[in-house]
């Protein structure tokens, strides 16, 4: 009995109402354990929906919060890349800010040591019978060296000296100067090149182009006072098509010629600083112009500079030009400049030139070399002046006020279409200077006294022969 449920004990005698009360009572008992019956099947199944959507809502939310940490990745690599860039560009203003400034100084330092070297040029040729004022010309021609020296670092800092690009093998030019490059760093050094196998061809000065390198050796040497390993490896790099239109600084590829040293390391806090002019962490020792020239040098070269450092391990500076194509086999060696002619002497040459020492001691140099002379302080006079007559050659400053050298140039050539020009400058658009008159027509500052006849009887000669 005990075992049976859903029972309803009735004691006879039973009577209608009884019965029939009893059956209500255990209808409506059935009604209820089926309600509740059903009522827990509808727990369950919400219990499982609602499992089932908890489910679907933590997928998502995994979802969204994977989509939310990739997104936030995304945005911090942006901000990491929009901070590099303006870090970047702040450092690229800086350097062209500071060239502006050192090339202006530098040209105007150059005049002055212009007109000093030709003062002395013409003091030498004096008849002097006291060999003291010999002895302090000399000296004091051999500091207007010095300064000229300085003077085109300053100039290469601020990419504008007077470059002489030609197409180079860099690979050679390395192998070429690979005892100077050891003498320089001494015995203490180790140097290893690592050149590649195929030709490394670039457009670069390269006198320039030596001088960065032993900079560069120079700044490594000193790093290793107790001694180290010297690195110079060149590589190069064709760009993909799709590269090759994105970068079209790197068209055919790249050459690269890093030089790297075992010393003592760059502080993260000064890298951002070793280009700038005079910096130095040399203490009494160096001009603080050998890097910036490298720099310089590289930029208006068309290329990039790029240093790496770890305190302790060593330093890599790479250097990175465009690559030019090769050269044909069947090209022809370089004509050498033929000997200036005596019967170039007696021409008529105006000089335009708006610093009144050089002016005035170009002037005198000439006539002493026996040339006739007319001069004018700028463009503008300059310009009168061809119109009067025409001279037997040009000889013109880049840098003046109002009209410019090249501008001067261009009048002059539309006047008299085969006329004979030289610029005298320091500091110049080459590039404009050269499709105007060719690179042979351009007298780098300071020169002396030979070297301006003999430009001055060349150009003249050249020009008569293609009359």
């Amino acid at each position: 009995m005990q075992s049976l449920s859903n029972l309803v004990l009735l004691e006879r005698p039973v009577n209608a109402d009884t019965l029939a009360s009893a059956a209500q009572s255990a209808l409506r008992a059935r009604r209820r354990q089926y309600l509740t019956r059903e009522h827990l099947v509808d727990l369950e199944e919400s219990k499982r929906s609602v499992e089932r959507v908890n489910d679907e809502l933590e997928t998502r939310i995994a979802s969204r919060t994977a989509d939310l940490a990739s997104a936030n990745d995304r945005l911090m690599r942006e901000i990491m890349e929009r901070e590099r860039v303006e870090n970047s560009l702040v450092q690229n203003q800086k350097m062209e800010a500071l060239g502006r400034l050192t090339g202006g100084i530098a040209h105007d330092f150059n005049n002055l040591l212009h007109a000093v070297n030709l003062n002395l040029q013409l003091l030498e040729r004096l008849k002097v019978e006291e060999d003291r004022v010999r002895v302090y010309a000399r000296r004091a021609k051999e500091a207007v060296e010095r300064g000229s020296r300085l003077t085109a670092q300053l100039l290469s800092f601020a990419r504008t000296q007077s470059l002489v690009p030609k197409l180079h093998d860099v690979n050679e030019l390395i192998r070429n100067m690979a005892e100077l490059i050891s003498i320089s760093i001494g015995s203490h050094v180790k140097l290893s090149l690592t050149l590649c196998s195929e030709p490394a061809f670039v457009i670069v000065d390269a006198a320039q182009m030596e001088m960065a390198i032993l900079n560069l050796s120079v700044n490594a040497r000193d790093a290793m006072p107790q001694g180290g390993t010297l690195e110079i490896h060149t590589r190069t790099a064709s760009p993909d098509r799709e590269e090759a239109s994105r970068n079209s600084a790197y068209p055919l590829g790249s050459v690269d010629v890093a030089v790297r040293d075992t010393g003592t390391g760059i502080p993260a806090n000064l890298l951002d600083k070793i280009f700038d002019p005079f910096f130095t962490t040399k203490q009494h020792a160096g001009t603080g112009l050998g890097l910036s020239q490298v720099y310089g040098f590289t930029r208006q070269s068309g290329g990039s500079a790029v240093v790496e450092s770890v305190v302790g391990e060593g330093t890599s500076i790479k250097l990175r030009f465009p690559l030019a194509p090769m050269p044909q086999s069947s090209l022809a060696a370089a004509a050498t400049a033929e000997p200036a002619s005596e019967t170039t002497l007696q021409a008529e040459i105006l000089v335009v030139e708006d610093d009144p020492g050089v002016r005035r001691s170009m002037v005198e140099c000439l006539q002493v070399l026996g040339f006739r002379v007319r001069q004018a302080s700028d463009g503008a006079s300059g310009l009168v002046e061809l119109q009067k007559a025409r001279p037997d050659l040009l000889l013109v400053d880049y840098l003046m006020p109002q009209m410019n050298g090249a501008e001067l140039i261009a009048h002059a050539q539309a006047m008299y279409r085969d006329i004979p020009i030289l610029m005298a400058t320091g500091y110049a658009d080459m590039n404009v200077v050269e499709k105007l008159i060719g690179p042979q027509s351009v007298l780098a500052k300071p020169f002396d006294l030979d070297t301006l006849g003999t430009a001055v009887s060349a150009e003249l000669k050249r020009a008569k022969a293609q009359g």
